[in-house]
């Protein structure tokens, strides 16, 4: 018996593990496949004007059509993979919930009343399907009250705004402290005891009303992770992406009560009540801190206010995770607390995974491009110290890279934007074309945010590639268009669309140009041209692989070559 009290402990150890890993590369599950998209509710989508030039021959002009397809299916695939992602953090979420402490001692009593209310053992089953079924239409039914609310273009607008990101950022530490004991989030309790009287009425209505209790009186465990959950799917910018966290959250929550009705023995072997549980709410609270220099970070880097750099981000990570290695090993404690008499194995692999991923991070303090979390740190320019890009542009040949020259005049926008690893990018559309007429090159369009996660993974993770970095280094102009930037344009550059609509900024101008030409709003979104402004090959959204992503650079390269 203690040996499957031992096994099942270290079952929902590791559970809680996966939840964490999955949270720390983002909550980065989230992020990393989401549609990184700029709401274009006040964009004109009227056509730019024509070229006036004269154009050069190319050896086989892109369609438009072929163009909106290709947006469209890209658009389309990071949805896809969006909402997958969101469910996945979402069932992951709704496990965690399950061993905080208002939750999990109320598993055994809730399939107990059932058993013993039941005239039979299907009776039971059916009873705890309709409960779970129950609980589950809650809560999809408040995430598709908060879309409703707030609206898709409102969700899709949350990712970059200023105010929006701010407000998350306190909103995700006033969780952390409320995981760290400091007090309690609860509703009011007027409202448990109303749901409470209607669930005595009996019948399928009396268990949608038990499932209403427990989710009103677990708030104060669950609120913080449906807080944090909601934030995320809401900032996705997937539009039924807060029903669909909430689908995977309470599915999660709703599993275990059918199980455990259909085989009450396994009651038997879930540990008990105790101290661990309070230790879950701890080590949430600190993930819920890492989580919230996320949002601070993407205002500090859409409104340029450059104090909240990648080191000073990556110190502050190191520290939450130290300290986070240390209450693990009982070294660090909470009121609420109870006194850790001897390391567990499950509570020693834990500790050592978070001091590893502790230590990984270190080296990022030198420039380190620490890869496998690059999506979820500022980009590697706005670090000061940085010992990587030198030795990774050391080797180029083209001149053009890492500074520009010294006769070359400063780039427009140089004092807002830098490139990443050192490359020398355009951030202006006219500058960069009329750069490439000058010295015969196609130019490679970058539309790319701030707050685009799949941006810093392809920078940190394809573009460091070799074939791909000499490509575009050597081979490419290279224009980087920030569509969720906040800066203002200059009065004579501000303009009015025909129906009335304001672009008043550099992201909202470059957003209008991504989606008046190429039919998109994804980010990030690469376009080839030639030197005379025309497509040279469908354009592609982001892919890991770099060998298909260098393929897609050389196939611009041919057609360019075949002018």
């Amino acid at each position: 018996m203690q040996l499957a009290f031992n096994l099942k402990k270290t079952i929902f150890s590791l559970l809680f593990l996966s939840f964490l890993l999955a949270f720390q590369n983002k909550s980065y599950a989230i992020q990393k496949a989401a549609v990184d998209t700029i709401s274009t509710a006040d964009v004109d989508f009227s056509p730019l004007p024509a070229d006036t030039s004269t154009p050069t021959k190319a050896a086989a002009p892109v369609k438009k059509e072929v163009v909106k397809q290709k947006a469209k299916a890209i658009e389309a695939k990071q949805e896809q993979q969006s909402l997958w992602a969101i469910f996945l953090a979402g069932l992951l979420g709704g496990f965690a919930a399950l061993i905080m402490p208002c939750i999990f001692p109320m598993l055994p009593l809730t399939v107990s009343y059932f058993t013993k209310t039941a005239q039979s053992r299907g009776s039971a089953i059916t009873k705890a399907l309709i409960y779970g079924l129950s609980i589950i239409v809650i809560y999809v039914a408040f995430g598709l009250v908060i879309t409703v609310i707030f609206g898709a273009d409102a969700l899709n607008d949350l990712a970059t705004n200023g105010a929006f990101n701010l407000i998350f950022f306190l909103l995700l530490i006033v969780f952390a402290v409320s995981f760290f004991g400091a007090f309690e989030i609860t509703l009011p309790s007027a409202w448990a005891n109303k749901m409470d009287e209607q669930s005595d009425k009996g019948g399928w209505l009396g268990l949608f009303f038990m499932a209403a209790t427990l989710a009103l009186v677990s708030f104060s465990c669950t609120g913080p992770i449906i807080g944090t959950l909601l934030v995320q799917a809401a900032t996705s910018g997937a539009l039924l992406g807060p029903a669909i966290g909430m689908f995977g959250f309470s599915l999660a929550l709703a599993i275990p009560f059918a199980l455990f009705a259909m085989f009450p023995s396994w009651l038997n072997s879930l540990p008990k009540s105790g101290g661990w549980l309070n230790s879950v709410k701890v080590v949430l609270g600190f993930l819920e801190l890492a989580l919230a220099l996320k949002f601070l970070s993407n205002v500090d880097l859409a409104y340029h206010w450059e104090w909240f750099d990648r080191e000073i981000f990556l110190v502050l990570w190191i520290v939450i995770f130290g300290l986070m290695g240390l209450y693990l090993l009982g070294k660090l404690k909470f009121s609420h607390d109870s006194p850790v008499e001897y390391l567990s194995i499950p509570r020693l692999f834990l500790a050592i995974i978070v001091f590893a991923f502790t230590v990984y991070m270190v080296p990022g303090l030198w420039g380190a491009p620490l890869k496998s979390i690059s999506a979820f740190l500022p980009p590697l320019q706005t670090q000061d110290f940085d010992l990587y890009t030198p030795s990774l542009t050391a080797n180029n040949r083209n001149q053009n890279t890492s500074t520009q020259n010294n006769n070359e005049a400063p780039h427009k926008y140089a004092n807002l934007f830098k490139a990443p690893l050192g490359l020398n990018a355009f951030f202006d559309y006219d500058e960069a074309l009329a750069f490439a007429k000058k010295n015969h090159k196609p130019v490679m369009i970058d539309f790319t945010g701030h707050a685009c996660v799949n941006c810093r993974e392809m920078e940190a993770s394809v573009w460091t590639d070799k074939k791909v970095y000499d490509l575009i280094s050597n081979d490419f102009v290279l224009l980087q268009l920030y569509v969720d930037d906040k800066t203002d344009l200059q009065p004579g550059e501000q303009t009015v669309t025909p129906q009335g609509k304001k672009i008043k900024t550099i992201g909202k101008k470059w957003s209008e140009l991504q989606a008046s030409r190429f039919k998109a709003n994804s980010q990030p979104f690469y376009v080839l041209l030639d030197d005379d402004g025309n497509l040279l090959v469908p354009p592609q959204g982001a892919d890991k692989n770099a060998t298909r992503y260098s393929q897609f650079l050389q196939s611009g390269l041919t057609a360019f070559g075949k002018k």
